[in-house]
């Protein structure tokens, strides 16, 4: 039975991205979470492990690559801001912090995904409806 909430395998991240389990847009509200659960900046790489632990990435580490990205254009649109840490010793690394903007951002999403739930609700049922089947209560996959 493949989980479609918590992937443990590539295989599962996979069939998840496949499903649309994966979406890019949905980086953004799990980023916008992590940072306005923190009480300090937080460097990018500790935002990749956080992304890991939330709902969207089930313990799978997401494509750090892809946060980076998300993150410069959450900066580019006010989202979230960034200052560098320089350290006497070891590498510079950039702190992101969450901006009034981005904390208003986070409220429309939760909007937004109340909407988006509706909506794949209505699109499982209307899947189901056109296999004649009824309509599963939990998620079922088989390999």
């Amino acid at each position: 039975m493949w989980s479609s909430c918590h992937p443990k395998s590539d295989q599962d991240l996979k069939e998840c991205a496949e499903l649309g389990k994966s979406l890019n847009r949905l980086s953004q509200p799990t980023i916008l979470c992590i940072l306005a659960q923190s009480e300090e900046p937080l460097h990018g790489y500790i935002i990749v492990q956080k992304a890991a632990e939330s709902p969207m990435f089930g313990g799978k580490k997401p494509d750090a690559t892809g946060i980076y990205r998300a993150l410069k254009r959450m900066e580019e649109l006010e989202l979230v801001e960034s200052q560098w840490d320089t350290p006497a010793e070891g590498s510079a690394k950039r702190l992101f912090t969450l901006t009034d903007k981005g904390r208003r951002c986070l409220r429309r999403w939760i909007d937004a995904l109340a909407c988006y739930e509706l909506t794949l609700e209505q699109l499982r049922a209307d899947a189901a409806a056109a296999l004649g089947i009824e309509l599963p209560d939990t998620p079922y996959c088989t390999h």
